[in-house]
């Protein structure tokens, strides 16, 4: 491994590099043994324990874990504080940014194991850069998602990942481009069969993160295991996340536009 860079400041790319990561592990698996902190060091020539020290300095600034008393690193730069403000709700933009960064990183290394979002059928130009931003969003804020809840439903607690959905709260479609549409805070991880009654509003959470289930599910017909398996949820609360808890205002949005009372 190539640890040139050890000892020398950080600067911004490789800075965007490490809050990409940090948004996509859980905070318990900040550790300089993690597979991908180990991958991420190679890249830039750092030592592991560089990257985890790193990812901790910009972690200090998450009002999340701040709110919950997790003591991160305090001892970060000027430049992690003005990164992480920079990116704190638009996941997307990041995840855009650091995409740039790590292919022109691996390009000058002459390697071609990164993902490519690139659609090469279209030609280059505004729309296709767009396409590319969205898909890198989606990509990330499902990978944000589902970490931060431990790969589980935050409802009914299934660990099964092919039937996992990172849901919004606000959708997609109403939710602002920058500050909203791949903001983990955002999101919930839910599996299949709640993701599409949410989306729908027969089911939404209140502001103490509990389940609420529409009239319209009460009322409909259905065999008595399945009500009873679906009300048994009602007034409980989800299991909620150890990054990137659900925002008041996106669930205020839900409960009033949304949701089918």
């Amino acid at each position: 491994m190539n640890t040139t860079r050890d000892g020398q400041k950080w600067g911004r790319d490789e800075t965007v590099l490490a809050f990409d990561l940090y948004w996509r592990i859980p905070f318990t698996k900040i550790d300089k043994r993690n597979p991908e902190i180990i991958e991420l060091a190679a890249i830039l020539g750092r030592t592991p324990g560089a990257v985890t020290y790193k990812i901790l300095n910009l972690a200090h600034h998450d009002p999340e874990l701040r709110r919950r008393n997790i003591t991160a690193m305090s001892h970060g730069s000027k430049l992690d504080e003005e990164i992480f403000h920079e990116f704190y709700e638009n996941i997307g933009g990041l995840s855009y940014e650091a995409h740039l960064i790590k292919s022109n990183i691996m390009s000058e290394n002459d390697s071609s194991t990164l993902k490519t979002f690139e659609l090469e059928e279209m030609p280059p130009g505004e729309y296709r850069e767009r396409m590319v931003k969205e898909r890198i969003g989606h990509y990330y804020f499902r990978l944000a998602i589902v970490n931060s809840y431990s790969n589980r439903c935050c409802i009914t607690g299934l660990s099964i990942p092919t039937l996992l959905v990172a849901s919004h709260i606000k959708p997609w479609k109403d939710s602002d481009v920058k500050t909203e549409r791949t903001n983990p805070c955002n999101g919930l991880c839910l599996n299949s069969f709640h993701d599409r009654a949410f989306d729908r509003g027969l089911i939404t959470i209140d502001n103490q993160y509990s389940v609420i289930i529409s009239s319209k599910v009460k009322k409909a017909e259905m065999d008595d295991a399945t009500k009873s398996w679906l009300l048994g949820y009602e007034k409980q609360q989800i299991h909620l996340p150890d990054k990137f808890v659900p925002r008041k205002d996106f669930i205020e949005y839900h409960n009033d536009v949304i949701f089918q009372k």
